[in-house]
C-alpha cells in the first residue's frame, strides 16, 4: 500500500533544497485528461521556448503511477507535480512541504467516477468492496457519493487499494465487483458493456479540481519559472481553446484514446481555457468552503498530516489574503499572480 505522506528526512532533505535561485527545473505529470497538456508542451518544444524566453530549462516528466509522481515531488525529486486540491492538501501541504497552486487548470465535471459491475445503484455498494486509489480524489468521491444515499464507508464490504496503473486490469476480473477512478480509465472500463456508472464528479461540480503545484519557495526564489510555466500552458490552452485537431489527437493518443475518445473526455471537464476563468474560479467564495470540506474529509480519514489535532490543523491562503485552516502553518496556497499576468498579456 502506498503512503500518502514521506519521511522528516526526506522533508528535510528536500525543503533545504528549494529556497535558491536556479535554473533547471523539473515538474511531473501523470495521465489524465486535463494534465495531457503537459506532456504535449515537452513533446512539442513550447515548454522550451518559453523557458529560453526566461533563460532557464525546464523539464516535464511523465510519471506511470499518480500517487508516487506526487510522493516523489514532496520528498524533493521534482520542483512541480500535477495534482488535485485534495491530494495537495493531504500529502505535500499535510507533510509539511510548502506548496503553491501556480495553474488551477479544470475541475472534474464526470470525469472521475463510481462504476459498478452489473445492474443497480449507489445503495447496491453496501456490502460490497470497492477498488480504488486509496485516500485520493476517488475515496473522497465515494464518501460523497455514499452520503447522498445515507451510506457510509463502514457500510461497504471493504475498501481495496489498487493502483490507477493497474485499475482497468482489476475491473477486468472476476473479484472486482466496483471500482472508482478517473479518465481515461473510466472511458475505457465504460467500454465493458456490464460496467454501469452510478455517481461522478458532476455530481459535486467544483469540488475535484486540477492543478499544477509548485513548491513556493522554489518559486518565490525563481518567478522566472512561473512565467515560463504559465505561459507555455496558456499558448497551448489557446490552441485547444481552437479546436486545433492536430494538438488535440497528438494529447488523445498519448492517453491511449482516438480524438473523438479525447474529446468526450474534455467535454466533462470544465477547463479553464482561458486564465481570466481560472483567475475567476480561483478568487470565488466557493473556493475556501471547498477546502474546509476537504480538510474535513481528510482528517475523518485520519490523512491531514501525521497527528492532526482536527480538520482545521494546515493553513490553505487564498488570493485575498483569507486562510482557512491554521493561520500558524499556512502550507497550500492558491496564487492568481501568475495567472493574471497571463490575462494581462504581461509574460
Amino acid at each position: 500500500m502506498k503512503k500518502l505522506t514521506v519521511t522528516a528526512m526526506a522533508l528535510c532533505l528536500s525543503t533545504s533544497a528549494f529556497a535558491q535561485e536556479k535554473t533547471e527545473f523539473k515538474v511531473a505529470w501523470s495521465i489524465y485528461v486535463g494534465w495531457m497538456p503537459w506532456g504535449y508542451l515537452e513533446d512539442s518544444g513550447i515548454m522550451d521556448k518559453w523557458a529560453d524566453k526566461y533563460g532557464i530549462d525546464v523539464e516535464i516528466v511523465q510519471i506511470n503511477d499518480y500517487v508516487e509522481s506526487i510522493n516523489q515531488y514532496t520528498a524533493g525529486q521534482f520542483d512541480g507535480v500535477s495534482a488535485t486540491n485534495m491530494d495537495t492538501l493531504s500529502i505535500p501541504s499535510g507533510g509539511g512541504v510548502d506548496t503553491t497552486a501556480l495553474i488551477v487548470g479544470d475541475y472534474s465535471n464526470g470525469n472521475d467516477a463510481v462504476i459498478l459491475k452489473g445492474d443497480g445503484d449507489l445503495t447496491s455498494l453496501k456490502g460490497m468492496p470497492v477498488n480504488l486509489v486509496e485516500l485520493s480524489v476517488s475515496h473522497y468521491l465515494l464518501a460523497r457519493g455514499l452520503d447522498s444515499v445515507g451510506l457510509s464507508e463502514a457500510d461497504l464490504g471493504g475498501v481495496i487499494n489498487t493502483s490507477d496503473a493497474d485499475m482497468i486490469a482489476a475491473f477486468a476480473t472476476d473479484d472486482v465487483q466496483a471500482v472508482v477512478t478517473w479518465n481515461p480509465l473510466v472511458s475505457s472500463i465504460l467500454e465493458d458493456p456490464k460496467a454501469t456508472k452510478l455517481f461522478d464528479s458532476s455530481d459535486i461540480a467544483g469540488e475535484i479540481i486540477d492543478l499544477m503545484v509548485v513548491n513556493t519557495e522554489t518559486l518565490e526564489a525563481n518567478p522566472d519559472f512561473g512565467k515560463a510555466m504559465v505561459g507555455a500552458w496558456y499558448e497551448l490552452m489557446g490552441l485547444m481553446a481552437a479546436g486545433d485537431e492536430g494538438v488535440l489527437s497528438a494529447m488523445a493518443d498519448a492517453s491511449g484514446t482516438d480524438l473523438a475518445g479525447y474529446q468526450a473526455q474534455l467535454a466533462s471537464t470544465e477547463m479553464f481555457y482561458d486564465p481570466e476563468a481560472a483567475v475567476a474560479f480561483t478568487e470565488s467564495d466557493a473556493l475556501p468552503e471547498t477546502m474546509e470540506n476537504v480538510a474535513g474529509f481528510l482528517f475523518d480519514k485520519g490523512i491531514l498530516g501525521e497527528g492532526a489535532p482536527s480538520a482545521d490543523f494546515v493553513g490553505v491562503a487564498y488570493p485575498d489574503g483569507s486562510i482557512t485552516g491554521d493561520v500558524n502553518n499556512v502550507q497550500f496556497r492558491f496564487d492568481t499572480t501568475y495567472m493574471q499576468m497571463a490575462a494581462d498579456g504581461s509574460l
